[in-house]
Parts: C-alpha cells; structure tokens; sequence
C-alpha cells in the first residue's frame, strides 16, 4: 500500500517507486507495482470518500487539454474555497453538453455553490443559468483553477 501511495501522491514512476522499496530492503519489480495501483488504488477511493469535507459554496470551474495515453482530451475541473477538488471530468469535446455533463455530476457531491468563478467560455454562463439559477457566475480570465492545472499538466506529460 505504501508503494501505491507513493505513485499516486507524489507522481513517481514505477521504476522509481520499486526503488524506494529496494531501499527499504523490499524487492518488488515495476511490474508488480503497477499492478497493485490498478488493483488498490479504486479501493483507497472508495475508503477516503467518507472522509473528504463538504464542498464549499464558492467553485472555481475551468478546463484544459492535456495528453492522456497519446489523446489530447478536454480535462474539466472544480475546485471550492479551500483549494478542495469537487470533481474533474475528461472528455473529447468542449461543449455545451459537456459542461452541462460537468456540472450535474458535480452538483452530486453536496452543497450548491452560492459563486462560481470560471473563464471566458460560452458553455458556462448558458449551463449555469439553467442548472444553478441562484449562483452568481463570476468571469476571471484566469481563474484559481487554472492555475492550480499545472500540476496535472506536469503529469501528464510522463
């Protein structure tokens, strides 16, 4: 667990993880490694669940294209307040319909957000009217979810 844990939190390699349980006197393969991310890592989701906090009521929205598996993909994100993630969605398309997808997934997880702070994109002010009437949109050419993309975009370029 605790190599699987280090692959998702400090976006090391297989390779590398493997080395750090050498280190420790554990001699594992990449191989195997890799197989207890696929195989734990949606149980470490299911287990932390309860423990995540409420969102906040105000939500940073944006979106980015990144490269996954050789793809480029829109990446849709939310963030509240406290920097928390509410939800990210990957997609092929940037769209009305695929904001509108965004959004109801993400009002799923608790509280309707009384501001939502996004970017310029004209799928957000015509979604928000329709799913979330009572929250004030808020226009940011660079909003704090932007900026908090750069780390996922490091990532995906491994």
């Amino acid at each position: 667990m605790l190599a699987v844990r280090w692959y998702l939190r400090y976006a090391l390699s297989y390779r590398d993880a493997e080395e750090l349980l050498a280190e420790r006197g554990l001699i594992v393969d990449h191989v195997t490694v890799y197989r207890w991310v696929q195989r734990f890592t949606p149980l470490l989701i299911d287990t932390a669940r309860p423990c995540r906090h409420t969102p906040g009521d105000r939500w940073f929205v944006d979106e980015t294209y990144v490269k996954v598996s050789g793809r480029w993909i829109y990446l849709y994100r939310a963030i509240d307040q406290c920097g928390q993630v509410i939800d990210v969605l990957a997609g092929e398309h940037r769209d009305l319909a695929a904001a509108r997808r965004f959004f109801t997934r993400a009002l799923s997880h608790g509280r309707r957000p009384v501001e939502v702070t996004t970017d310029q994109a004209a799928a957000y002010p015509r979604t928000q009217l329709t799913i979330m009437p009572t929250a004030t949109p808020s226009l940011h050419p660079r909003s704090q979810a932007q900026a908090d993309f750069r780390h996922l975009q490091v990532r995906s370029d491994k």
